[in-house]
């Protein structure tokens, strides 16, 4: 009987379609696409995230972890959002170069409609759920060059994600609000390691983003950047995109 029973589970074990294992990252780039991000900006933007994903360092981060996956969207008003980049398993560098060009190739969907950072943590936190493999770590990762107009306030959807378990990290672009960094600070960012990368121009963009994405692949709270004296506080880190490299937190 025993011998039936064993022959019975392997038939069984064959049959069942592998369960995907998890991978170390689960993260959501939220791209700003308000009407302030002209196309040219907008550009910056995303070309700077395909060139990050195809960037040796960001693929050796990936490949010294169980692999992240990835999606992009493009937020504005409250209620304006599109996942432009599905779901994507990034396990190695050829994954990783697929979905840079599947970032290049995404059009620009939103104009307009104002500067919700609370509808853009909403609609993220709808997306974590629908991943084709769980990661160990849920990350957003907000850029943008305003402070939120509108919907919510941003600490109260901040907190409701932090409340779930994820943490949300900045990318603040000065061009247009030079204190959006102490903003970002105070109203968007939380969580275990958060950190912002302050960009003071758009040109500065790509550089800023390849050492984010390193920075959240690592998930090293000693990787992270350390804010200026008088702006500690919640976990949080602090740098700059032409910082060289980042002291740890003390």
């Amino acid at each position: 009987m025993s011998r039936w029973l064993g022959a019975l589970l392997l038939v069984l074990v064959l049959a069942t379609p592998a369960r995907a294992q998890d991978v170390e990252l689960q993260l959501v780039l939220a791209v700003d696409a308000s009407g302030s991000v002209s196309n040219d900006r907008f550009d910056l933007q995303k070309h700077g995230y395909a060139e990050a994903f195809r960037s040796p360092d960001v693929q050796n981060a990936i490949l010294g972890g169980r692999g992240i996956v990835v999606t992009m969207t493009q937020w504005t008003g409250p209620g304006l959002h599109e996942q432009v980049v599905g779901w994507t398993v990034v396990r190695d560098a050829a994954a990783a170069i697929a979905l840079a060009a599947a970032i290049d190739a995404a059009p620009r969907k939103l104009f307009g409609g104002g500067t919700s950072i609370s509808g853009a943590i909403d609609y993220a936190m709808t997306l974590f759920p629908r991943a084709p493999v769980r990661g160990l770590r849920w990350v957003i990762d907000l850029s943008g060059d305003g402070a939120n107009n509108r919907g919510r306030p941003a600490a109260e959807a901040r907190d409701d994600a932090l409340a779930q378990g994820v943490t949300i990290n900045a990318l603040p672009i000065l061009t247009l609000e030079p204190d959006l960094d102490s903003w970002y600070h105070d109203n968007a960012i939380g969580g275990p390691g958060a950190f912002l990368i302050v960009v003071h121009s758009y040109d500065e963009f790509g550089a800023a983003i390849r050492r984010k994405l390193v920075t959240e692949i690592a998930g090293d709270p000693a990787q992270s950047p350390s804010p200026p004296a008088g702006r500690r506080g919640g976990g949080v880190r602090w740098g700059n995109a032409g910082d060289a490299s980042f002291d740890a937190p003390s």
